[in-house]
């Protein structure tokens, strides 16, 4: 976003942008491990002022580009603690992370950093709930499972978690159960389209209410004709209107962070779904802004 590109250890920062390029939780189509990168390149697109809204996050909050988090290709647990490690010390500053990815399972080694002693509430925008258990066996770490381990590990209130756009095929009968019996709010496509953006939005405020919130939106929540470039793509989606109308109805919140993953470049060349990446970042970075200016006054 032209911000200025800043050690983590900078004094003053508020606001710590950062890249997690990996993607070694995925399970069929790699390439997020890129996504960074090329939503950094696009992200030079936004400008200073939200057009709707009004807020100018610059002014607001003291934003950096704090490059890539640091991580080990070939080795899962090991960029699991780095990147724990790497979100505790941006918690321990006080400056409030938006991360880029990168799969989906960089989320929960972010929760491990931000939210321990804390549960926070999750809005979850998605086609897949990822409260799976296991893969190939005793794989208890991938892209489907972040979120079932976090509320596990305490890092998630399950009551307040919600979760919209969930769609596609499933492996078994009893994928949907583990997540409906915690008591997370799971908001299929053919409810999303019954009740339209603003209800669901309204819906998504009441579960998570006033306590600290984190946002995680992975981009194969939208219809794959407006971001073909991701690993896990599901048609029926919400569109990039739709969700950029969802995540402006979230001002106000409570929010602690926030991400955008699975975007894979190999899969979009042109960029077309980093720029989507980007702008809702963008659109995230202006109710960040916004909240960490009110929490300062």
């Amino acid at each position: 976003m032209r911000l200025p590109h800043v050690p983590a250890e900078t004094e003053g920062l508020e606001i710590g942008i950062v890249g997690v390029p990996w993607d070694g939780g995925t399970t069929l189509r790699p390439g997020a491990r890129l996504g960074p990168r090329q939503i950094r390149d696009m992200s030079t697109l936004m400008r200073n002022i939200h057009h709707t809204l009004g807020i100018a996050p610059y002014e607001l909050a003291a934003a950096a580009d704090l490059g890539d988090c640091p991580v080990n290709p070939v080795d899962l647990m090991d960029t699991m603690q780095r990147v724990e490690t790497f979100f505790a010390d941006l918690q321990g500053r006080g400056i409030v992370p938006l991360a880029a990815g990168g799969d989906h399972l960089m989320t929960l080694p972010i929760l491990r950093g931000i939210a321990r002693g804390r549960p926070v509430g999750l809005v979850h925008f998605d086609a897949h709930t990822d409260t799976w258990d296991r893969y190939f066996g005793e794989h208890k770490y991938t892209h489907g499972t972040p979120f079932r381990r976090a509320v596990e590990e305490g890092l998630l209130d399950p009551r307040r978690i919600v979760q919209i756009g969930i769609r596609g095929s499933l492996y078994s009968r009893t994928d949907k159960e583990w997540g409906l019996a915690q008591g997370i709010r799971v908001i299929e496509i053919e409810e999303y389209f019954a009740l339209g953006p603003d209800r669901v939005i309204e819906e998504a405020r009441r579960v998570v209410g006033t306590g600290p919130t984190y946002v995680s939106f992975d981009v194969d929540g939208l219809d794959p004709v407006y971001a073909p470039g991701t690993g896990t793509p599901e048609i029926g989606g919400f569109s990039t209107h739709e969700a950029q109308r969802m995540i402006r109805g979230l001002r106000g919140l409570d929010l602690v962070g926030a991400d955008v993953v699975e975007v894979s470049p190999p899969f979009d060349p042109g960029g077309g779904t980093a720029l989507v990446a980007a702008t809702m970042m963008w659109e995230l970075l202006c109710l960040l802004a916004e909240r960490v200016s009110q929490r300062r006054s």
